[in-house]
């Protein structure tokens, strides 16, 4: 059976940290996720999607995401039951994450799905890395032209 979930949006709120019992880390968190179609002169619908992290992926989504960031998931999705306040039986669907990534900044747009780190605003425990030199002095590669090429003659016998 085939299981597997890639998703990308933005937190709906700040990650919760619980732990088991047993020590065992877990964080449960919201994305809303816009959907790909959208009607002419209609707004674009979002869906709400509940993801659950475990162990140090549950510690790196809350050490380093907040309300409004970025988020790239690759999960699969799992079902559970049960009662509600009246005793109503329900299910829950939820994506188990299996890796989280860093999918751009809720405060710029031009990074958005660059897998830049998020440059958000440091605030205590949450403060964001910085980016290495080497990412920032990256060449740019969109500003070449046709010119910056040559043609290879292949009518004769390849050199390998």
């Amino acid at each position: 059976m085939l299981n597997v979930v890639a998703i990308m949006g933005r937190l709906v709120a700040d990650p919760e940290l619980r732990t088991t019992t047993s020590g065992v880390s877990v964080a449960s968190f919201r994305i809303a996720c816009e959907r790909s179609f959208a009607r002419q002169g209609e707004q674009r619908q979002s869906d709400f999607i509940d993801i659950v992290a475990w162990r140090q992926q549950a510690e790196f989504v809350c050490k380093y995401f907040q309300k409004g960031s970025l988020i790239a998931i690759d999960g699969s999705i799992q079902t559970r039951q049960y009662q509600d306040k009246n005793g109503n039986n329900r299910t829950a669907f939820e994506i188990v994450a299996n890796n989280i990534h860093f999918a751009g900044s809720k405060n710029s747009g031009s990074n958005a799905g660059s897998g830049a780190p998020y440059q958000g605003r440091p605030s205590g425990q949450n403060a964001q890395p910085a980016r290495p030199a080497a990412v920032e002095a990256a060449p740019s590669y969109s500003a070449g032209s046709a010119d910056d090429f040559a043609v290879i003659d292949d009518n004769d016998d390849l050199p390998f």
